[in-house]
């Protein structure tokens, strides 16, 4: 089944009001530098101008900042810092699809997901390890999986469910938003660094057509004796 009308729940006032104060108040400001506090001030005005404009199609997604922080294995982890509107809306989005995608996405994926944190993930590992007879443990990381996001394969596998133009028109505003780094604009071809509010659900729906429905029927066909698979994010 594909939905064809869902806009008209993100810009519902209800949705993007709960999607404000949903936001973590003290995040660091965008590239428009709004605050959570200052746009609060007036937020009513604020949130019915931002409603009639997804209705328009007039919203667009600014720049993200970019900024490096260090990963535990060394190197550095790109972030981006999205301007406070755009995670708004990106949050509205969010929890409309994510009534889509929870009845989609398979038991074994964990991360950035309601109810399913990395707790539960490992209980599942634990399980698994000492209940059933495994012999080999597998541990898999993917590369760079943020910066190597195809824009072109995300957006067919979201139109596989969503047939709502106007809400995938909505997603490729934010992948092609461009990054701003040392005060210059660049345009990005691939890739969706973390850091909004869509970036972990855009990052399952990636995963959930490119591994998971792919490792069920590998499992189903290929594996001889158990196998048992346990993803949390990438």
């Amino acid at each position: 089944m594909r939905f064809t009308a869902l806009l008209h729940h993100v810009y519902s006032l209800d949705t993007l009001r709960t999607a404000y104060f949903g936001l973590k108040k003290e995040a660091a400001p965008g590239v428009d530098g709004e605050t959570w506090r200052h746009y609060g001030e007036a937020l009513e005005e604020h949130l019915q101008d931002l409603s009639e404009r997804l209705q328009r199609g007039a919203y667009r997604a600014r720049p993200v900042r970019r900024v490096y922080i260090a990963k535990d294995g060394g190197g550095q982890r790109p972030l981006r810092v999205t301007a406070l509107e755009d995670k708004l809306v990106q949050r509205a989005a969010v929890e409309v699809l994510n009534a889509i995608y929870e009845t989609d996405f398979l038991g074994f994926s964990y991360g950035f997901r309601p109810g399913r944190s990395q707790h539960n993930c490992l209980d599942a590992l634990y399980v698994g390890l000492l209940t059933r007879p495994v012999n080999w443990v597998l541990d898999v990381d993917i590369r760079g999986f943020f910066d190597s996001i195809d824009h072109g394969w995300l957006v067919k596998f979201i139109e596989h469910r969503i047939a709502d133009r106007r809400v995938v028109r909505l997603i490729q505003k934010w992948l092609n938003a461009g990054v701003l780094e040392d005060g210059k604009r660049m345009r990005t071809e691939g890739g969706y660094a973390p850091g909004g509010s869509a970036s972990p659900l855009l990052a399952n729906i990636y995963l959930h057509y490119a591994f998971d429905l792919w490792v069920r029927a590998w499992r189903r066909t290929h594996a001889r004796g158990e196998m048992i698979v346990v993803r949390y994010a990438d």
